[in-house]
């Protein structure tokens, strides 16, 4: 019995760029066994995709319970409305998070970035505890309830418990709010050990550190020590916000990225998250490293963040992904096009990201080869794509959506990026299994309900009024 799946696409997107006519076979194992292109006459039994193959990406930066917070921090009450406010809001919302409603806005999170063409998520996971710092029975009750959710959206996982241990460089513990986000070195590696253990269908396990203002050095020379052996990726939050970055050289004598690189013996395994504030010098430590940077454009715009320097990291050769963080956007589509655009606004010139001197006039196409081969890296992948040997994840696009009609085939990926076509993908395939045939998700309508439902409860009206003394106080 053969149980593997042959398509046939009328082009697709291989390494390099666009080829017609290609034959892909997926095996039971979910790895692409075969993909050849030129294939005029498929065989028989091949299933003939209704429009141009892409690969799936990965989201390699989320926190799926800002999902329930996305759009709904839109207002000022302060004079000044920055990442700091921003965060003492979220804490309020985390406060009121458990296992039953994480499992449901995860699920509809996933089902949502599916639907935009992310087909495996790296789950940056620091809400592990009850709301008082206790544990639940099950200590993972809350990352197993990410895992459910990610099987019934479709989408797999790299689950990443978060070393978190304090608030700040100066400071020796957690504040009241941050209680169950605490775990030490010791701790997370615990998780990531009993994560792997567990074998959870479409789960794997990886490790991270919220941040040098979160982790002592001390605690990051043990999970270095504890993950000497250990291949999978490392990630941390770095030079997000210029208040890190002048915190870091006042207390430990080093910018953020350059402290890392210099003692944290920063390699191929390791991911830097957002790296906006990076200098020149950082740049070429990171890139002689090995490690990757993670850019996250809406959510850092979203945050007043900055901007950084793409330019630099592209020439570098430093492995690149994106990550939807927040999740107030959720689509890798916008993801590019907010850092080419973002670019474009700092310099006032277009097509920054394009190396025509290099072969490669197209800022989409640059930026696209650059994340699907860097989303790999951070999700702990040697391979990613239409290859042989990489994972069975497919779209498949929807040229009967008005961006696309008549599109050239050469500047298709181009208009997916900057002309924004509403629904561009058709149909979505992970490890060689149909999650989304003809835009439809089998589970959606129940797994909205639910999600609708945990909102409610989150957002009651007892809680909006029981936070807003507490808003006009701060003001």
């Amino acid at each position: 019995m053969n149980d593997s799946t042959l398509l046939w696409a009328p082009s697709a997107w291989l390494p390099g760029g666009w080829r017609q006519s290609v034959l892909l076979e997926a095996g039971g194992d979910g790895l692409w066994s075969r993909v050849v292109a030129d294939v005029a006459d498929p065989p028989p039994r091949a299933q003939r995709l209704a429009g141009p193959a892409l690969p799936g990406l990965v989201n390699a930066h989320s926190h799926a319970f800002q999902r329930a917070f996305a759009g709904l921090a839109e207002r000022r009450e302060l004079d000044v409305d920055d990442f700091w406010s921003w965060r003492e809001q979220l804490y309020r919302v985390a406060h009121r998070i458990d296992p039953v409603n994480m499992q449901a806005v995860a699920a509809q999170l996933y089902i949502e970035l599916l639907h935009v063409g992310y087909t495996h998520i790296c789950e940056f996971h620091y809400l592990q505890h009850r709301p008082d710092g206790s544990l639940y029975q099950d200590p993972l009750e809350m990352s197993w309830a990410l895992a459910r959710a990610a099987v019934e959206a479709g989408v797999h996982l790299t689950l990443l418990p978060v070393l978190y241990e304090r608030a700040g460089l100066n400071q020796s513990a957690l504040a009241p709010e941050q209680r169950r986000f605490r775990a030490d070195a010791d701790q997370v590696w615990a998780m990531q050990s009993a994560i792997g253990a567990r074998q959870a269908a479409g789960v794997r396990a990886g490790l991270a550190i919220h941040s040098l203002r979160a982790a002592s050095p001390e605690s990051i020379a043990r999970v270095r020590e504890l993950a000497e052996r250990f291949s999978g990726p490392i990630h941390i939050h770095a030079a997000e916000q210029m208040q890190e970055v002048e915190q870091c050289v006042q207390h430990l004598g080093a910018r953020p990225i350059e402290w890392l690189a210099r003692y944290a013996a920063l390699d191929a395994r390791w991911q830097l998250v957002h790296a906006t504030h990076a200098s020149e010098k950082e740049v070429e430590m990171v890139a002689r490293s090995g490690a990757g940077v993670v850019l996250c454009p809406t959510t850092e715009a979203n945050l007043g963040d900055g901007l950084t320097d793409l330019p630099a990291w592209l020439a570098a050769g430093v492995p690149i992904s994106i990550g939807s963080d927040s999740h107030v956007t959720r689509s890798w589509r916008e993801e590019l096009r907010w850092l080419e655009y973002g670019q474009r606004l700092a310099k006032r010139r277009r097509n920054i990201a394009a190396a025509p001197a290099a072969g490669v006039p197209s800022s989409a196409a640059r930026l696209f080869e650059r994340v699907v081969q860097g989303g790999a890296a951070a999700a702990g992948f040697t391979r990613w794509g239409l290859q042989v040997g990489a994972r069975a994840d497919l779209l498949v696009t929807d040229m009967a959506e008005p961006s696309l009609l008549g599109v050239p085939q050469a500047m298709l990926l181009d208009v997916l990026v900057f002309s924004s076509p509403g629904r561009a993908w058709r149909d979505v395939m992970v490890a060689g299994h149909w999650q989304i045939k003809d835009h439809d998700h089998p589970l959606a309508g129940q797994l909205s309900a639910r999600f609708e439902q945990a909102m409610s409860q989150l957002w009651s009206e007892a809680y909006l009024r029981s936070v807003e003394p507490a808003v006009g106080e701060r003001s």
